[in-house]
């Protein structure tokens, strides 16, 4: 197959069977590509609906997003993990209203300097909503090209990640790239997919030399396993006589950087230390089942332990620390296991006022 007859297919297909019906697809500008790509990066379409209906409701433009707080931003975002996006996504945004005239650059290099914006995330904005000829290579396009040509080695590595990028500019035709481009996407979305891919199905079918060697499932080459080292921290949900739960906010970097969190312990023994910091008495304690949370580089198993305490004072002294009302809950961005414990607490707290 040649590279014209590739484009050919590829578009033939989209205009047949692509998807034209997605939120971000609809009234396309720079800023609705740009947020809708940034969570699409490792996260399924599916999870991605309904936080980008909402975010665009909060947030409908790039004006909007740079003069909001970071707590409404993260809370958002609270659910879809890896929330430096969110950070990223929000230091972006207050930078293209400041440097850039509230407008997106319109070259792909311009817009990839920009934080958490990539060569492909570049690519994918410059051709969906601006019409520039740009290649992109995400994971889903990744996918279908290591296939296509069969390459071998991980595409993590620079070397193979230049070959197929190399490919992807070659392939990448003059005419409809922000069709191509979406139907790429939607090859490797719906139809070139990891495990099972629908080869009959498939308009590159004819030059696709993994499946001309029987070889789909062979390519792209994973990633080498490592077996995830393992971490435990005891997390003391601390609730008031109004039900409200002691909370603090992270570091701006590092591990759930700007959300707000449980305080972490090695053990029981370690909650004095805390309690005298914050002028509490511990009352009641309960233990609650335990959680598993898996980062990409380690898991972590979370010992939660509900403790009713009774303040000698009704504020927190101490800055980046707060009472977490749960009954009417503020708009913080919380790490998914925190949001998890946190309405394990309020069932318990709920259920022992009724009993």
């Amino acid at each position: 197959m040649s590279d014209e007859h590739f484009g050919a297919a590829v578009l033939d297909w989209y205009d047949r069977h692509g998807r034209k019906d997605l939120p971000w697809q609809q009234r396309i500008t720079p800023y609705r590509v740009w947020v809708s790509e940034i969570m699409l990066q490792q996260t399924q379409v599916s999870t991605v609906l309904g936080y980008f209906d909402r975010f665009m409701d909060a947030l409908p433009t790039v004006q909007a997003l740079a003069s909001a707080a970071e707590d409404e931003v993260l809370h958002l975002w609270t659910g879809l993990g890896y929330y430096s996006r969110a950070r990223n996504l929000h230091k972006t945004a207050k930078l293209i209203v400041a440097e850039h005239g509230s407008e997106f650059p319109k070259s792909v290099d311009q817009l990839a300097e920009l934080p958490g914006i990539g060569r492909s995330t570049a690519g994918a904005i410059a051709s969906l909503s601006m019409g520039l000829r740009a290649p992109i290579l995400d994971g889903n396009v990744k996918r279908v090209l290591a296939r296509y040509v069969a390459q071998d080695g991980y595409p993590g590595e620079p070397k193979v990640a230049r070959k197929l990028w190399d490919v992807a500019e070659r392939l990448t035709p003059h005419a409809r790239v922000n069709h191509y481009t979406q139907a790429m996407m939607d090859l490797g979305a719906t139809l070139c997919t990891r495990s099972k891919p629908s080869c009959l199905l498939c308009p590159l079918k004819p030059g696709c030399r993994a499946h001309l060697l029987g070889r789909e499932t062979d390519f792209p080459v994973p990633k080498p396993r490592k077996a995830l080292p393992q971490k435990r921290t005891l997390m003391p949900l601390l609730a008031n006589h109004e039900g409200a739960i002691l909370l603090y906010r992270r570091p701006s970097t590092g591990l759930w950087g700007g959300l707000w969190s449980l305080p972490e312990l090695e053990d029981l023994a370690a909650l004095g230390p805390l309690a005298e910091r914050h002028a509490l008495q511990l009352q009641q304690h309960q233990e609650l089942p335990g959680l598993t949370h898996t980062f990409s580089h380690f898991q972590l198993a979370i010992e939660p332990w509900l403790i009713r305490v009774k303040p000698e004072a009704n504020a927190v002294a101490e800055a980046d620390w707060l009472w977490y009302n749960l009954a009417t809950p503020p708009r913080l961005g919380l790490a998914a296991p925190v949001k998890t414990l946190l309405k394990r607490a309020a069932a318990e707290l709920n259920a022992g006022e009724m009993s």
